[in-house]
């Protein structure tokens, strides 16, 4: 075959691709016309020798053979491929790479939409082996409550698939390659832009989940997506008050001495650094540990230990404190009084939990109402309740703020209008790293 043949050949290889791609799109928006931003979004562009299809935030690469390859072995495997890169990027897939074990994540979000495709049972994206797909997928549906990509990802590195096992889930469930992930950070698609759109996603697709449509994997993964992130600090920073600390002040100096000077030593002014300055510290505030027997001991310790951290890495924690560790399930089981770091320490270090009966809020609030009036703080801040948000909250609200925080709850009670809602994730309270930058964590408030 001569080079112009060759040339031609090529070109109509590539005008069918292209074609295919257009049908594929169309295809994805008559079966779910809410896509219609995203596939807007994700630009397409061929990459010969590919051998693969690769998003990367910003555009969707194909290798065109690949592409005529795959769709003379299965009609719908294009539209597949497809839809399943545009999830990715909906799902924010390729920006978590610098805090995960990479190829465990990959097999993790790849597992994640293929599920979600399967699972809505739409004719134009099933392929002739998905039945070998769901039949792998069996051990994990059991153990994994929802199959996001963060909660497969934590089961994987528990349970470890065998090398023969991951071997067969790459080659069912890796629809594209992830070898663009890396540059997340070079996107013309910023994150929170993906978010946005996934936001939109999320609104439009009311009338598609009341269709009838397999879409809870769907709902379940937008929901984890759209997620607002919040500084756990900052939030800290509500119980922080205004206070003088012993500290040298190199911003501001003693009036008196400098005047002095200038007067008995022929314009000398004598520069004195106050030893005193105003700084918004952490003093007196209140801890309550919800000792319930659905709050587990390690999850408690870790969470105490994760907001001393914080307060203490940030110098947000005032020298002097007067912060009560208070345990209580259906009433108050103890009350720890802290009056500095090495007290927090010892806490931390030797404390007992007591208690494992049914939650009720009430008494940990009239308890702290009494410290109040018995003048046993000097500025209460606020009260932070770690609990698992089933129980019996207070009537009227409080005269102080007070945070709410729970761990991986899946079930999402609900807060008094009064509460600040806060979600962590169990991992984010377990990490160590950080403790200075404040550790952006998901959750929401409310």
């Amino acid at each position: 075959m001569s080079t112009t043949d060759e040339q031609n050949a090529d070109k109509k290889i590539s005008l069918k691709a292209a074609e295919l791609l257009r049908l594929a799109s169309d295809t994805i928006i008559v079966n779910m016309r809410f896509m219609d931003v995203a596939l807007n979004r994700l630009k397409r562009e061929e990459k010969t020798g590919l051998f693969g299809v690769a998003p990367d935030g910003d555009r969707f690469y194909y290798d065109s053979r690949f592409l005529l390859n795959s769709y003379l072995k299965d009609d719908n495997a294009v539209t597949r491929m497809y839809l399943h890169s545009l999830l990715h990027c909906i799902f924010n897939h390729s920006f978590n790479y610098d805090r995960v074990d990479d190829e465990v994540w990959d097999m993790a979000c790849d597992i994640a939409v293929e599920n979600i495709i399967m699972e809505l049972e739409v004719p134009d994206f099933t392929l002739h082996d998905d039945s070998d797909r769901v039949w792998m997928l069996k051990g994990i549906v059991k153990e994994v409550p929802s199959l996001t990509a963060e909660k497969i990802y934590k089961y994987l590195l528990v349970n470890p698939l065998s090398k023969a096992d991951r071997i067969k889930m790459t080659e069912l469930f890796a629809q594209d390659r992830h070898i663009y992930w890396r540059k997340a950070e070079n996107y013309e698609i910023s994150e929170e832009a993906w978010k946005k759109i996934s936001r939109r996603i999320r609104t439009d697709l009311g009338t598609f989940s009341k269709a009838g449509n397999g879409s809870e994997s769907l709902i379940k993964n937008l929901i984890d997506t759209t997620k607002k992130k919040y500084d756990y600090k900052r939030l800290l920073e509500r119980f922080t008050v205004m206070g003088e600390e012993l500290k040298v002040n190199d911003e501001e100096f003693d009036y008196i001495y400098y005047t002095y000077g200038l007067e008995h030593y022929g314009n000398m002014p004598l520069i004195e650094p106050l030893e005193f300055r105003d700084e918004k510290r952490v003093r007196d505030f209140a801890i309550v540990l919800d000792t319930s027997a659905s709050c587990m001991g390690a999850t408690v310790r870790a969470f105490l230990k994760k907001t001393y951290d914080i307060l203490k890495g940030s110098e947000s924690l005032a020298s002097k404190v007067n912060v009560h560790i208070i345990q209580c399930d259906s009433e108050v089981r103890s009350d720890v009084k802290i009056t500095n770091e090495r007290e927090f320490d010892d806490y931390i270090a030797g404390g007992k939990l007591t208690g494992y009966g049914g939650t009720d809020f009430r008494p940990a609030f009239e308890y702290v109402d009494g410290l109040i009036e018995d003048n046993e703080f000097d500025n209460f801040k606020g009260l932070i309740y770690f609990t698992d948000g089933f129980g019996i909250y207070p009537g009227k609200a409080p005269d102080y703020d007070c945070m709410f925080v729970f761990v991986n709850n899946e079930t999402k009670p609900e807060v008094p209008w009064w509460g600040i809602r806060v979600e962590l994730d169990e991992d984010y309270i377990l990490r160590e790293e950080d403790k200075e930058e404040g550790e952006e964590n998901e959750h929401r408030t409310g």
